[in-house]
């Protein structure tokens, strides 16, 4: 790929999810489908997705970026559940598809077919994450869905490891298996645990912003590249890293935090886009390695690969839902109660992305004895077509699902009644500490500095609380609001005197840019970013 072609790519991917967020379709979907359509377009060049870039230098930024913003504490509580789907489902899926692909693919051997199995098994991080943040899930099942993409990787590429080496004829037993299995997955939770607090304390001791944030940057290549190179889970190091970092992340400086959130925003924002116009741009490779099979012939196989993959996901996630909830007192008592409907959103929801793909396309052309892998340019179509069945029927589907069984969304009075208590009893504490410290002569202040103090402390602890109340009739706006919106129009008004004083030369640029700093500080300060 040339400069020019990495360009086009980019842009057009940043063009299409932008132009996303002014529809109800998400992004991922209208990304696919812009893809598969670009790969048609004469003069487009052919885009090949190589596994070698994909797993080590887009997986890890994006699982990072997931894990940072994931909640430790709320993963630790639906531990069970996300065990159950991120490595549970995972083997079952992998087992269960492969042998029912073997069953009514004529010619395909169970080794292959085990392998087809294994790449289609996991849902998407990066598919679950945005799809989820789109829809508005409920936060438990938001957490669920989060914490089974953060570690089903790590045991897809597992099997898929041990699957590849039955078929390529190294041999594979029960035992290997489960002994590389342990090994990724204990290595890889043992390289993110070592890796984490000197992380951390460097993060806490680099007194230059810019330094921290390379070094953010830096962070999930480093434990990926760690784990992989003693044969660990590369996915579950960065999980394990990137966990401990975001429920430390009020440790580090404030100017670290506020360009961290802006340089991750726009890193996710554009590998997420990249990442799903491949897919779609794949379609003209994957079709032209079909060779002798016929259309219709590779159709019905597309066909029933993806219903098994759907059918699959529910014959696991209905009886893991209730079957432990039915035997154990315990569960019932520490996980809130669930209807029929929160296993069929999660079942549904089960969405294939790049990772199937990018472990499709690393299959070996031959096998250890020089003979072609049997049936690769099938596995890579059904990986291909499994991949964009459950994006394109399950993610266009989902909001209706989710409008007809009538499911609460996230209780949006709740928790802004929570962040209003939380922010008034810090604003307590925050008082009485500055009464401590104006008590101390050391600390003498003029009146009207102190009294501003109180002010914007009052002003901190009132604005939640305003947006609980009235709304205005004419603008329909809460206090807050109002109060924000007037407060970017002052702003934007000392901003073009600024200007317009530097136009005249009575301030030069440098100073331009000391001001206008200072009045972005401000208007940072009264604008609360919306959570989308």
């Amino acid at each position: 790929m040339d400069p020019l072609q990495l360009i086009a790519l980019v842009a057009g991917s940043a063009v299409i999810a932008a132009a996303a967020r002014r529809t109800p379709v998400p992004a991922p979907l209208l990304l696919v489908t812009a893809g598969i359509v670009a790969a048609y377009v004469p003069g487009v060049p052919s885009y090949v997705l190589d596994p070698h870039v994909v797993l080590p230098l887009l997986l890890p930024p994006l699982l990072h970026m997931a894990a940072v913003e994931s909640s430790y504490l709320d993963l630790r509580a639906n531990a069970r559940p996300i065990g159950l789907l991120s490595v549970g489902y995972v083997l079952f899926a992998t087992v269960v598809v492969g042998y029912l692909a073997y069953l009514f693919i004529p010619g395909l051997p169970l080794t292959a077919a085990l392998v087809l199995g294994a790449v289609i098994a996991p849902p998407d991080a990066v598919a679950a994450t945005a799809i989820a943040r789109k829809l508005g899930l409920p936060s438990r099942m938001t957490t669920i869905l989060q914490g089974e993409s953060l570690v089903n990787d790590a045991t897809a590429i597992t099997a898929f490891k041990v699957a590849l080496a039955a078929a390529v004829g190294e041999g594979a037993s029960w035992a290997g298996g489960i002994g590389e299995f342990a090994l990724a997955s204990l290595g890889g939770i043992g390289i993110g645990l070592v890796l984490m607090v000197p992380i951390h304390w460097l993060r806490t001791h680099l007194r230059e912003a810019l330094l921290q944030n390379t070094l953010s940057l830096l962070i999930p290549f480093v434990a990926y590249a760690a784990a992989e190179q003693v044969g660990a889970s590369g996915v579950l190091a960065v999980v394990v890293v990137g966990l401990y970092l975001g429920h430390r992340s009020w440790q580090v400086d404030f100017a670290t935090r506020l360009q961290e959130a802006a340089v991750w925003k726009m890193v996710s924002f554009i590998l997420e886009s990249v990442v799903f116009a491949l897919i779609g741009l794949q379609m003209p490779y994957v079709l032209k390695g079909l060779g002798s099979y016929g259309a219709m012939e590779v159709a019905g196989y597309a066909v029933g690969v993806f219903v098994t993959v759907v059918a699959v996901r529910y014959l696991w996630v209905f009886p893991a839902t209730f079957v432990p909830r039915a035997l154990s007192k315990r569960i019932r008592e520490r996980e809130p109660d669930t209807t029929w409907k929160a296993p069929l959103i999660v079942g549904w929801a089960g969405m294939r992305g790049v990772v199937s793909l990018a472990i499709a396309f690393s299959i070996p052309l031959t096998l250890h004895d020089g003979d072609a892998f049997p049936a690769r340019n099938l596995v890579l179509f059904l990986t291909f077509t499994t991949v964009i069945g459950t994006l394109v029927v399950q993610g266009l589907t989902l909001p209706t699902l989710i409008r007809l069984l009538k499911l609460p969304g996230r209780d949006q009075y709740a928790e802004t009644l929570a962040e209003a208590q939380a922010q008034s009893r810090a604003s307590v504490a925050a008082e009485q500490r500055l009464d401590e410290l104006l008590a101390d002569d050391r600390n003498a202040l003029a009146e009207p500095l102190a009294d501003r103090l109180r002010t914007v402390l009052e002003r901190r602890r009132n604005s939640v609380w305003e947006r609980l109340g009235t709304v205005n009739e004419l603008t329909g706006e809460s206090a807050d609001h109002t109060y924000q919106r007037l407060s970017r129009e002052m702003i934007g008004a000392e901003r073009e005197v600024f200007v317009t004083l530097r136009d005249e030369r009575r301030i030069d640029d440098e100073m331009l840019r000391t001001l206008l700093r200072r009045l972005d500080l401000e208007e940072a300060a009264a604008y609360r970013e919306d959570s989308d």
